[in-house]
């Protein structure tokens, strides 16, 4: 590696298509984007992902099984000294796909969102079996690192809000030995009445961090829990969690990073939220990666998002704003305005209590 950047993971959406119909995405049963990269355009993304100083390419999606060349662009990571990794339903792997990730040691995350019955209602049919046989495939060859678990409400009033499929899954990892299990909020990428169905209520919310907060003690790191929910640091803190400091700078997954954080689309946009498609930072086909970092950083409008003095309406008088301050694109897609309150937070800061 040519010098340590300042991110350690630089994601790439690689494609926006999939075969999928998850209930909490945006792209799911989509086709591919018209101006998706090329062959080269994908190798030039890793040049800059490698120039940039990150020691990870992540892959994203979309179904990323669906696009043709992942496992050339995987390869030329691996030869530059990357370490890569993909997300995955399990849902398109097969002998050639398993193959190669073996071959290059890519790390697997794998999406599971509770029991046969509610992760299907979810994520369709044949999504829990294709979700498990990935697990099982990958723990054997020790490449199993996280299994990722979205909190949504179906269409059908089936929820995965609940003790029993959380716990399952818990198990789940700790019987495969998976690193972690990531409980995640879910955020959405549009303000669309489709999109913006399947969130759980303010009220489940805060049961689940509170939940989370048990089963994390409970389980004692095997598997190691993690959420990416901005508020579970509100919790966290609330609940006395032991070392929080170090918990919350070296651990916890669900601080906000708009702003503090890229990744790439599938086009080459870089985007300074992996779920916030409505800012465009520029493209690598005509910038460096490392100038598109110094401009956010140096930008008026960033400067202003990441301090969070200007956020608006009760997340800017919580007591808790620096350790939380909500989730930036929920607050966009939800209000309108990047600014304002996260809804999605059921807590009442103590100088509006005081008021009432």
């Amino acid at each position: 590696m040519k010098n340590k950047g300042p991110l350690f993971i630089v994601p790439w959406r690689c494609t926006f298509a999939c075969d999928s119909n998850c209930v909490h995405c945006t792209s799911a049963g989509k086709p591919a984007a018209n101006d998706e990269v090329d062959t080269t355009g994908a190798m030039k993304i890793v040049d800059e992902i490698c120039d940039f100083g990150a020691s990870f390419f992540g892959v994203t999606g979309g179904q990323p099984f669906l696009r043709k060349d992942l496992f050339q662009v995987i390869a030329h990571a691996r030869e530059l000294g990357l370490n890569t990794s993909i997300i995955t339903d399990g849902k398109m792997l097969d002998k050639d796909a398993f193959e190669n990730i073996v071959k290059n040691q890519v790390k697997i995350s794998v999406s599971l969102d509770g029991s046969e019955k509610t992760n299907d209602a979810i994520r369709g049919r044949g999504a829990y079996a294709a979700a498990v046989s990935a697990i099982d495939l990958f723990s054997k060859e020790k490449l199993l690192n996280v299994i990722v678990y979205t909190f949504a409400n179906a269409d059908n009033g089936v929820t995965n809000v609940n003790e029993t499929d959380m716990r399952h899954v818990l198990d789940l990892a700790r019987s495969y030995e998976a690193r972690w299990v990531v409980f995640h909020g879910m955020i959405p990428y549009s303000s669309a009445k489709e999109c913006l169905k399947a969130d759980p209520t303010p009220q489940q919310y805060e049961w689940v961090c509170n939940k989370l907060f048990d089963l994390a003690a409970e389980y004692n790191g095997k598997p190691a829990v993690n959420v990416y929910i901005p508020f579970y640091a509100r919790v966290a803190k609330q609940r006395g969690m032991q070392d929080f400091d170090g918990w919350y700078n070296n651990f916890f997954l669900g601080r906000c990073f708009f702003g503090k954080f890229f990744s790439v689309a599938e086009n080459g946009d870089a985007i300074p939220c992996s779920y916030n498609d409505a800012y465009r930072l520029g493209n690598v086909k005509d910038k460096k990666l490392a100038q598109i970092w110094d401009e956010m950083q140096s930008g008026e409008f960033f400067a202003k998002v990441k301090d969070k003095s200007n956020l608006k309406g009760k997340c800017g008088v919580c007591e808790y704003r620096e350790l939380c301050g909500g989730c930036r694109s929920a607050a966009l897609y939800y209000t309108g305005d990047i600014f304002e309150s996260d809804p999605r937070c059921a807590y009442i800061p103590q100088t509006l209590r005081e008021k009432q």
